[in-house]
């Protein structure tokens, strides 16, 4: 046999054993045969969400009660993903971008050289406990999101906040603040002003713009559409969820840092068949997806390193400014499944002293 009759048998045995070794793989990860179901059951008191139980492929019927999670969810997908920590995005197929400039991967989102290098390490401090998810993500200088081009809004927005961030500084005029386009989007995926023109809806922020007016170019990045979502106006965003928002303002004087993070939900409703929809609004030639709810999950962190967490849902519709925030806590996990993500994942459970200002029961 030749030298090179030699090299190709050798080329073929190793591709024939590489594709077996793979089949074997995927058989051994299979989902099909490691399926479990998670049962969602509504409770009273919480009409929005359920809590789950698990049960076994025996026992997947369904209650007449159950909530909107009817997809099956498979604990073979958390095995396979339970060590990959949501603090390191370093995965090339995940898409970062620094306003309009792409941003290379690495064990957090990286920075171009022409940026200060102050700016990495201000993105280290606002994602300190962990990305939700890692889907789009953009940083801006003093927020991060993570982007939905289906819907043209984002999936979450991120904010660390101190008493200088919110403190107000005479030189910032929000007055020359201009609602834009985000242009690090591509076009087929992002929403502009003219979407929101006559929809009866206000560009409500995800990142409150009074929690960036120490700085003139902090509150400007506020502006870009890629943190706006479609809120009603009067009774919601000029209201109620100002309310909330002022709220976590004040909660500066309390803890040396807040970590907030903000965003959309698409929640369903029972119709008069007795079967749950997951229904929306949509808005402009974009399609601008009109949530149904929004969230906010705010962790505050006190000088000893104490941190508390508290949880809200607010449905987008004019509410009775009368009405006690403490109304609208929710346990975050049920947030975490209406939502698919993961809050402050970095941070252990039983580190958590308060959750919506009660005590933590879990072991330490």
């Amino acid at each position: 046999m030749s030298t090179r009759a030699f090299k190709n048998v050798i080329i073929v045995t190793t591709v024939a054993s590489s594709a077996f070794y793979a089949g074997y793989l995927y058989h051994e990860r299979s989902l099909v045969n490691t399926l479990s179901l998670y049962r969602i059951e509504n409770k009273p008191g919480l009409p929005l969400f359920g809590t789950t139980s698990v049960d076994s492929l025996s026992n997947v019927k369904q209650d007449e009660q159950s909530s909107c999670f009817h997809n099956l969810i498979s604990t073979k997908i958390s095995n396979l993903f339970s060590n990959v920590s949501l603090k390191n995005p370093n995965y090339s197929f995940f898409d970062s971008v620094n306003a309009a400039t792409p941003i290379p991967n690495s064990n957090l989102p990286v920075v171009p050289d022409k940026v200060v290098p102050q700016y990495k390490n201000r993105v280290s401090q606002i994602m300190k406990y962990g990305f939700p998810s890692l889907d789009n993500i953009r940083s801006f200088d003093d927020y991060v999101l993570s982007y939905d081009k289906r819907n043209r809004v984002a999936h979450w927005v991120f904010e660390h906040i101190t008493q200088d961030s919110i403190q107000a500084n005479e030189k910032v005029d929000r007055s020359k603040c201009q609602f834009v386009p985000d242009e690090s989007i591509h076009p087929l995926f992002r929403s502009d002003n003219s979407d929101y023109k006559g929809s009866g809806y206000d560009r409500g922020h995800l990142a409150a713009a009074g929690n960036h007016k120490s700085n003139q170019k902090h509150i400007e990045q506020t502006f870009y559409l890629s943190n706006m979502a479609p809120q009603v106006g009067k009774g919601f965003n000029r209201d109620m969820w100002n309310k909330l928002e002022r709220y976590v303002r004040k909660m500066t004087r309390s803890y040396r840092n807040i970590y907030c993070c903000t965003g959309p939900l698409y929640l369903p409703k029972k119709e008069s068949d007795g079967k749950l929809y997951v229904k929306y609004e949509v808005i402009g030639a974009n399609h601008v997806a009109v949530p149904t709810h929004f969230f906010k999950v705010v962790v505050g962190e006190t000088e000893e390193g104490q941190l508390d967490m508290e949880s809200y849902v607010m449905a987008n519709e004019p509410i009775d400014d009368k009405v006690a925030l403490e109304y609208f806590q929710v346990p975050p996990h049920l947030i975490e499944k209406a939502s698919g993500l993961l809050f402050f994942d970095g941070v252990a459970k039983n580190r958590l002293s308060k959750i919506n200002g009660k005590m933590n029961n879990i072991e330490k």
